[in-house]
C-alpha cells in the first residue's frame, strides 16, 4: 500500500511533491552549507542549440574542469527532457544531472497524471522552477545554467530557452544559443555560419563547428579528441521526436570539420551581404 503522502491530489508536479514530503532529497538539497564552493565540483562547459525547417539541434562537448584540472573526458552534457524535447547543462555537473533526472520524472508524471504531454512553454516554465529552487547554492557559485529546446507539437517548429540562476526564463528567436564557459566564442562562431534556411545536416556541422571554435578558445570546452574518439554529444528533435545522432555519424563530421581546419584554422568564413 502507498504511504499516505503518495495519495494526496491537487497538484501534478512531481517536484511539488518531492519537496514536501521528502525535501532532503531535492537536488542539492545536502550540500546547502555556507562558503563558496565552486572549485570542489566539477563543472560541464559549451552546449549549443540551433533551429532549423522541422525540427532543433543541441550539441555538447564532453569535457569537465575543477578548477583548472580537467575532471572528465568524455562526460555527456545532452539528455532527452521527454518525446519532443531535450536539455543540456552547465555548471555544477554533479547538481545539473541530479536537476536533470528530476525534471525527466517531472515532465513524465505529469503526463501521467494528466493525461495529455506538457505543453512547450510549460515545460520550460517548470524548469525554470526547479532552477530558481537552486539559488541558494547559486549563490555559493554552485549554479546550474540549462538550455533547454524542444518541438513543439502546437506550431509545429523547435524552439530554444535559456535561464539565468534566478530562473528567469528567456525565448531565443536568433534560431541558435550557446551557453557555458565557452559560449561567447561558440555564439560568435554561429552568427557567421547559421541561416534559417539550413538543413538538418548543415545545422549539425555549424554546432561542431561552433564547438571547435569554443574549444580553440576556451580552455574548459573540449575539442574533439581523435585519439580516444571522443566526439560531441549531438540530438536533433523534430516531429519524429527525440534522437541521438551516432557516435560514427558525428565522428564522420568531426573528421571533416578538423580536416578543413588544417587548411584554414580560423573555420570557415560567411559572405559579406
Amino acid at each position: 500500500m502507498l504511504p499516505e503522502g503518495t495519495r494526496l491530489t491537487g497538484s501534478s508536479s512531481f517536484a511539488d511533491y518531492l519537496a514536501s514530503a521528502a525535501p532532503e532529497l531535492m537536488p542539492g538539497a545536502a550540500s546547502r552549507t555556507s562558503g563558496a564552493h565552486a572549485d570542489l565540483a566539477p563543472h560541464a562547459t559549451t552546449i549549443v542549440s540551433a533551429t532549423f525547417d522541422g525540427g532543433v539541434i543541441m550539441a555538447g562537448d564532453r569535457r569537465a574542469t575543477m578548477g583548472n584540472v580537467i575532471a572528465q573526458r568524455d562526460i555527456e552534457k545532452v539528455f532527452p527532457a521527454d518525446e519532443y524535447s531535450c536539455i543540456g547543462i552547465a555548471g555544477s555537473a554533479g547538481l545539473a544531472i541530479e536537476m536533470v533526472r528530476l525534471f525527466q520524472v517531472e515532465l513524465e508524471h505529469y503526463e501521467k497524471i494528466e493525461g495529455t504531454v506538457l505543453s512547450a512553454d510549460g515545460k520550460a516554465n517548470r524548469l525554470a522552477a526547479l532552477i530558481r529552487g537552486n539559488l541558494g547554492l547559486a549563490m555559493q557559485g554552485l549554479a546550474v545554467v540549462p538550455l533547454f529546446s524542444g518541438f513543439d507539437l502546437e506550431t509545429q517548429q523547435g524552439r530554444i530557452f535559456s535561464y539565468d540562476v534566478t530562473g528567469g526564463r528567456y525565448e531565443e528567436h536568433s534560431g541558435f544559443h550557446s551557453v557555458g564557459s565557452g559560449s561567447v566564442f561558440a555564439r560568435g562562431s554561429l552568427k557567421k555560419l547559421y541561416n534559417r534556411g539550413m538543413t538538418e545536416g548543415d545545422c549539425v556541422t555549424a554546432a561542431i563547428q561552433a564547438l571547435y571554435d569554443a574549444a580553440d578558445d576556451d580552455s574548459a570546452t573540449g575539442g574533439p579528441d581523435l585519439t580516444r574518439r571522443i566526439f560531441p554529444v549531438v540530438s536533433v528533435v523534430t516531429s519524429d521526436g527525440y534522437r541521438r545522432l551516432a557516435d560514427d555519424e558525428v565522428g564522420a563530421i568531426a573528421d571533416d570539420v578538423i580536416g578543413g581546419r588544417l587548411a584554414r584554422p580560423d573555420g570557415p568564413s560567411a559572405p559579406l551581404n
